[in-house]
């Protein structure tokens, strides 16, 4: 079983390592917000980081016009903020709204519409699906069952989070270790999750994703060691795993911070959120399980472990060292 996961994992980091150029620190957001019958405050937020000759440029629906452009600013050291003030007459439901580039930018961008009466609504824009039809505000999903998707979604696309916490399965021997290990990174992402996406904690954005891609590398040191080092020496990976939890929590807490929290919801969809993330995690184990259990009832036998246990090793140590470098070229720009 451990031969198979630590093969699947070494799999995952040549994957993620091939992507991982693809996606920059955070997705964009464009937020339309209805302040009165056919008038809407728009918001635009993207990252500073962007793939070089790729503009992003939001696209308004048919018959809406920017009567002027409300402010741009630059939002500490990581995105560009532009708002505009838009006149539709007779509404946008059932309009067409995009961003135009998304195919050359590699990056999604989070579309949110906020309705007069509270309602809101959001959906994810991508290569391939750049344009959104807007649907009426009774159609709108729940914002718990949104902010859940958004959690689950945050984890699984999260190269960088995900290889963490496939790591750690490698890292982590026994079961029981494993579950207090998984809680104890739980915990420690819930605490600096909470406490930003609040205001309580701030934190430089960059120097938060360079951060967490250190500590990946660390990840990846440690299990080589762990190759090495007898069990009587080895210490408790639960410590480790919840102080890079919290590291980890000012992460999610970012890509939480670039959608916003609805004013008169902030408790719902922040426990949705962090819920999602959990959902998120479980998914990448029990695929992960799902997959070395497969493989060993298709008779693979484990010879070869430890050799699969250090490939992987240098899989994830790969990633994250290139990570390093091009999130801390980010601080030179």
């Amino acid at each position: 079983m451990r031969g198979a996961l630590s093969g699947l994992i070494a799999a995952a980091g040549l994957l993620l390592a091939a992507t991982a150029g693809a996606h920059p620190l955070a997705p964009a957001l464009l937020s339309v917000h209805e302040t009165a019958p056919d008038h809407y405050e728009v918001l635009w937020r993207s990252s500073r980081v962007r793939t070089p000759g790729a503009p992003l440029q939001p696209q308004w629906p048919d018959g809406c016009t920017a009567q002027r452009q409300l402010g741009t600013a630059v939002d500490g050291d990581a995105a560009w903020v532009e708002h505009w003030a838009l006149r539709c007459p007779g509404g946008i439901v059932h309009r067409r709204i995009g961003v135009d580039g998304l195919e050359r930018a590699g990056i999604n961008v989070i579309l949110r519409i906020q309705w007069l009466h509270g309602a809101a609504q959001q959906v994810l824009l991508e290569a391939g699906r750049s344009v959104h039809v807007i649907a009426p505000a009774d159609a709108a999903v729940p914002v718990f069952l949104q902010y859940l998707a958004l959690g689950i979604e945050h984890l699984l696309l999260g190269p960088d989070h995900l290889l963490f916490v496939l790591g750690l399965l490698l890292l982590v021997s026994g079961l029981r270790r494993l579950v207090w290990t998984l809680t104890a990174f739980t915990l420690g992402h819930s605490v600096t999750l909470s406490l930003a996406a609040l205001g309580l904690v701030r934190v430089s954005p960059v120097l938060t994703e360079l951060a967490i891609a250190a500590s990946i590398l660390w990840l990846a040191t440690a299990i080589l060691r762990r190759s090495e080092a007898p069990a009587s020496r080895r210490s408790p990976p639960w410590a480790m795993a919840a102080g890079f939890g919290l590291l980890h929590g000012l992460g999610f807490a970012g890509a939480l911070a670039e959608t916003g929290l609805p004013l008169d919801e902030i408790p719902q969809a922040l426990l949705a959120f962090n819920l999602g993330i959990e959902l998120g995690q479980l998914v990448a184990v029990g695929v992960a399980f799902g997959i070395a259990a497969l493989w060993r009832r298709a008779g693979f036998r484990q010879r070869g472990w430890m050799a699969a246990r250090v490939a992987a090793a240098y899989g994830i140590g790969s990633c994250a060292a290139y990570w390093c470098w091009d999130r801390g070229a980010v601080l030179w720009l």
